[in-house]
C-alpha cells in the first residue's frame, strides 16, 4: 500500500509589516493590554522568538503601530492666511485617523515611544498658534487641549455606542424613564442626549474651541 505523502505545513513569511499589521488589529480587536510579543505571535502562529528578527521588544512594536496610523494620516496643504481655515483642516484629519484606530491611537499618544511620529503634526499645530498670534506657552497648552478634545470626542462616541448596543430599547428609553421632578431637563431631551458620533456636536465643539483661542489671542495682542 503507498504511503501518503506526509502534510504539507504552511509557513508565515515575517516581516515587520506583517508583524506591526497584525499588532495593529489586535490593539483595535482587544485594546492596548492584550498587546504582547507573544499575543502578536499567537495572533501569527509563531513564537515571540521567531519575531524578534525584524521586531526585536514590545517598545519596537509600539513605535511600529505610531508609524502605521501617524504615517497614514495625510496632513492637509498649509493656509498661510487663515489659521482657523488650518486649524480645522488639522483637527479633522486628526480625527479621521483616530476613528479609525481609536485604541492604537489612545495607544500611540499616551506612550513616549510614539512622540517622534506623531511631531509632524504637534509642528503643524504650532504653526497654526504662531499664525494666530499665541505666545510659546499658550501654544502648547493649546495644542495638548485640542489633541485632548478630539480623542475625548472619540472615546465618548465609542462608550455611547456600545451602550447603545447593550440596550434592548435603546438608551433614550431608559432617560425617558427617568423621575421627571429629579432630572426634569434630562428627561426632555432623551433623543439629544442619547445622540452619538454626531459631526455637528464635533464641529460645534471644534469652533467653541477656537473662537476661545481667538478671544485669547486678541487679548494679548491688545
Amino acid at each position: 500500500m503507498p504511503k501518503r505523502a506526509p502534510r504539507r505545513v504552511m509557513r508565515v513569511v515575517l516581516n515587520r509589516d506583517l508583524i506591526v499589521h497584525t499588532a495593529v488589529g489586535l490593539v483595535e480587536r482587544e485594546g492596548a493590554k492584550a498587546l504582547s510579543m507573544r499575543a502578536v505571535g499567537a495572533e501569527l502562529g509563531v513564537t515571540a522568538m521567531a519575531m524578534y528578527n525584524h521586531v526585536p521588544d514590545k517598545e519596537a512594536l509600539v513605535r511600529g503601530i505610531a508609524e502605521y496610523v501617524m504615517g497614514g494620516m495625510d496632513l492637509p496643504e498649509e493656509r498661510p492666511g487663515d489659521w482657523r481655515e488650518g486649524a480645522r483642516d488639522l483637527v479633522r484629519a486628526f480625527r479621521r485617523t483616530a476613528q479609525e484606530y481609536p485604541r492604537c491611537m489612545a495607544l500611540v499618544v499616551a506612550n513616549r515611544t510614539g512622540i517622534p511620529v506623531g511631531l509632524r503634526v504637534i509642528e503643524r499645530a504650532l504653526v497654526i498658534c504662531a499664525q494666530a498670534g499665541l505666545d510659546t506657552v499658550t501654544s502648547v497648552h493649546v495644542v495638548r487641549s485640542l489633541m485632548a478634545y478630539v480623542l475625548g470626542s472619540q472615546l465618548r462616541e465609542a462608550g455611547m455606542s456600545r451602550l447603545q448596543r447593550q440596550k434592548a430599547g435603546g438608551l433614550a428609553d431608559d432617560l425617558r424613564s427617568l423621575d421627571a421632578e429629579k432630572f426634569p431637563h434630562v428627561v426632555a431631551l432623551p433623543c439629544e442626549l442619547s445622540e452619538h458620533g454626531s459631526d455637528a456636536s464635533f464641529e460645534f465643539g471644534l469652533e467653541l474651541f477656537l473662537s476661545s483661542v481667538e478671544v485669547m489671542a486678541a487679548g494679548r495682542s491688545t
